[in-house]
């Protein structure tokens, strides 16, 4: 994990994807998926994005990369926006992503090699076939693959080998920024570490910049810089990882923190957990007002009435809650 530094790289503002779904006889209805989320990512800096599934977090990742087409808001990459197609194509030079299934995500058709050089390929990286190859042997060398590997199929691999070979074609064309999209959760407990730390390696050796995304708290509070808590297509809380894990303000992300387990026996006997009742409301059918009310133990009248504002309620400290000030 590399020290922030203050300029920023990535910058998303007011973003919105919003999916048609049919509900009827010629009737759509829009699912928000991410719905006015805004923050912004520094150089050299990971920012960690966690929430229960189907918050969103995914959508926020691939609407980034234009692998969605946003509905509505801004995506500014060093200080420029993305808009026009050739934007997209040279933003997709400097920024990439490492998927969270390393089983689909790799064409069983293709070989290591193939795979791997398939961004060389479409961006034409190379000068003849020689610089191809070793660029491919190199970026396997990157990620502890071996070279006589390079002839094999991704089906001949374990998971975790598969998300490595994800992380060299991830790697291919020199990016800045990766948004690692849950790179390990499909992986063992053992094999994780050893992902992780490749991050924090190749963060290190490169000065990568990471948007990363899980559910695994203990996960995103190892490699993360600063947090970022989503709750029903909605951002609800944004801190440094340290500071948001020890001192939670937004009810949702203390009824995550409680949940974390502790390998102290007295410091968990000791720790409360806070139990949500009811679940997670569909995105089709989002409530008014703040989206976690009808969860939250301490909602009001009000707080069905409007969405809470966003805002800095401590220095880079940000959360959505009417009563955050009374709570805290």
């Amino acid at each position: 994990m590399s020290e922030a530094q203050n300029d920023t790289l990535v910058e998303v503002r007011h973003l919105k994807q919003y999916f048609n779904i049919t509900v009827g006889m010629f009737k759509s209805k829009p699912l928000k998926a991410v719905d006015d989320v805004s923050f912004s990512i520094r150089r050299g800096e990971t920012l960690g994005l966690v929430g229960e599934s189907g918050c969103g977090k995914t959508t926020v990742g691939r609407t980034l990369l234009h692998l969605y087409k946003p509905t509505g808001g801004e995506i500014i990459y060093d200080g420029k926006p993305i808009e026009t197609a050739a934007d997209i194509h040279n933003f997709r030079k400097k920024a990439t992503m490492v998927f969270q299934d390393p089983y689909s995500s790799l064409n069983p058709r293709m070989t290591v090699s193939d795979i791997i050089g398939e961004p060389l390929d479409i961006h034409k990286m190379y000068s003849d076939k020689a610089a191809r190859q070793e660029r491919i042997l190199e970026l396997m060398d990157q990620v502890g693959l071996n070279s006589e590997h390079a002839a094999r199929y991704a089906h001949e691999f374990s998971g975790g080998q598969r998300q490595r070979i994800g992380i060299a074609r991830a790697l291919a064309l020199n990016p800045e920024f990766i948004v690692c999209d849950e790179p390990v959760s499909a992986l063992d407990v053992s094999i994780q570490a050893q992902v992780i730390n490749m991050f924090d390696e190749l963060q290190e050796k490169m000065g990568l910049t990471y948007l990363f995304i899980a559910h695994d708290i203990l996960v995103v509070r190892h490699i993360s810089d600063r947090i970022a808590v989503m709750y029903l297509g909605k951002m609800v809380e944004l801190a440094d990882a340290k500071e948001i894990y020890e001192h939670p303000l937004h009810p949702y992300t203390k009824s995550l923190m409680s949940a974390v387990p502790q390998p102290d026996p007295k410091v968990a006997r000791a720790n409360k957990r806070i139990v949500l009742e009811g679940d997670i409301p569909s995105p089709l059918n989002a409530p008014s007002g703040c989206p976690f009310r009808t969860r939250c133990p301490n909602a009001t009248a009000a707080c069905a009435e409007e969405m809470p504002p966003f805002e800095e309620v401590a220095p880079g400290h940000f959360a959505a809650c009417h009563r955050i000030a009374e709570l805290n």
